[in-house]
């Protein structure tokens, strides 16, 4: 039974709008549909401004737009931060065991996701009042800051019912997994073909200024681009980024297992390369970023104090010229990588050993340490052939893989997002990272979906009837 804390918070979610699951079996089709009209309005919301706030200023949650699927200045401008922040606290709780929720039951299952959404909404209102009330967006009058407030937190309200409208059914995957897939794509195609003309005298887009420089015999400024500005080197790396990601998504160790009572049965375990997926990186950004918005907020309340010297200070542009926010932000460009190496070293050191420290825990704390991945073979009826069917030998088992790989894994999602951003990788490492995966998901359920859609008795044996 889940636990009181987390009954009385999901008590709440009957005040809050929600989306029916349908009460009849949807088409791929229709699916096909909804998705895509979600991904729609979501694209539309992120081309809304929001009405009272001025363009254009610096922006210090520039390092988390690609991960929360938001844009500054619009109804979009929390994105899916909300959603992800308020899961991972609930994981993080029930991961400690902090709040007690058993989720081979249906009905804990229920509990837990009615309290996420209800601290969706309660992390939207107070992700919204630090925007409105911390100085994000200047110097508000009151009735301003009241009109901004409640923009957000409706369209923040929208998200969520986004989100469960393609997760109940109606649509495909996840609407958080659609946003920053299409969040980042959408930056891949405008950072390749956008037509608006740069500071350099080329077009913004990277294969447009080659197309330029190519017609004007001046090749190697397409090259290599000043001021972070989209060039060939960032999109050679984003096409070896894919790649090298799509490989290492491949590589896995596959544990032998077979079932207790039936002996026919056989299959494996996958341990994949990534074996938390790339929830250090996400984890990692989010408190880099963290820091570079205390840091604004001390520079902006706090001038000239001890600890806005610390944290670090900004130029006209919003960038960071000292302080710790400098060596937590990444020289998005080879030639000021290539000029400032110790910034180079201090940042990837900084970023591989947080997410390293990350993939350790969140293996406790998400239920994925050999302890709990032994106990629920176990309780699943599995056992691992040549090994007593007990707890113990299988967890030591499970532990020869398990620790490496989520050491490795965590170290090699630091370094790809490290690397990437000093090459200024369009759609950045970590955009790549999260889109590459999510493909990977949908192509899994897209192929289920027909194989069921064609064979519907497979759709019973799949649990899925």
């Amino acid at each position: 039974m889940a636990g009181k804390g987390i009954t009385a918070l999901s008590k709440l979610a009957r005040l809050i709008p929600e989306v029916k699951k349908p009460a009849r079996k949807i088409s791929f089709t229709e699916k096909l549909f909804w998705t895509g009209l979600v991904m729609v309005i979501y694209l539309v919301m992120t081309e809304i401004p929001l009405y009272g706030i001025a363009k254009g200023g610096a922006d210090p949650f520039a390092m988390m737009r690609i991960i929360f699927a938001s844009r500054r200045g619009t109804l979009m401008e929390l994105g899916i931060g909300p959603i992800v922040t308020a899961g991972l606290i609930l994981q993080l709780l029930a991961g400690s065991k902090m709040i007690n929720v058993d989720f081979a039951k249906p009905e804990d299952r229920a509990v837990f996701t009615a309290a996420n959404k209800v601290l969706a909404l309660v992390m939207t209102l107070f992700e919204a009042s630090v925007f409105v009330f911390g100085g994000v967006y200047g110097a508000l009058t009151m009735n301003v800051a009241v009109i901004v407030l409640l923009q957000l937190f409706f369209a923040g309200m929208m998200v969520i019912l986004l989100d469960e409208l393609v997760q109940k059914g109606w649509g495909l995957g996840s609407g958080i997994s659609l946003f920053i897939a299409a969040g980042v794509a959408q930056q891949i195609f405008w950072g390749c073909f956008a037509p608006l003309p740069a500071f350099d005298g080329f077009f913004l887009g990277a294969l447009l200024a080659l197309g330029q420089a190519i017609a004007s015999g001046e090749v190697f400024t397409a090259v290599i681009r000043q001021g972070g500005l989209p060039d060939m080197v960032g999109f050679l790396s984003m096409i070896i980024l894919f790649v090298v990601i799509i490989y290492l998504e491949g590589l896995r160790v596959e544990i032998p297992i077979s079932h207790a009572r039936f002996r026919g049965f056989r299959a494996s375990y996958p341990v994949k390369f990534f074996y938390v997926s790339n929830i250090p990186v996400i984890l990692a950004s989010a408190l880099f970023a963290d820091v570079y918005f205390f840091a604004h907020v001390a520079v902006s309340r706090m001038p000239g104090s001890f600890i806005a010297q610390i944290l670090g200070s900004f130029d006209a542009q919003g960038k960071p010229v000292s302080g710790l926010v400098y060596f937590l932000t990444p020289p998005r460009d080879i030639t000021l990588a290539v000029q400032d190496p110790l910034r180079i070293i201090v940042y990837t050191l900084v970023l591989v050993l947080v997410c390293v420290g990350f993939s350790m825990t969140w293996v406790e704390v998400g239920g994925l340490s050999p302890r709990h991945v032994a106990k629920q073979l176990i309780d699943s009826g599995m056992q691992i052939p040549g090994f007593r069917r007990a707890e113990r030998p299988v967890s030591d088992m499970l532990n020869r893989y398990i620790p490496s790989l989520t050491i490795i894994g965590g170290l090699t999602v630091g370094l790809i997002a490290a690397v990437a951003d000093f090459f200024n990788t369009i759609g950045t490492g970590i955009g790549i990272l999260l889109t590459t995966g999510i493909i990977w998901q949908y192509y899994q359920i897209i192929v289920r979906e027909r194989v069921e859609e064609m064979y519907p008795g497979l759709a019973k044996l799949l649990g899925r009837a």
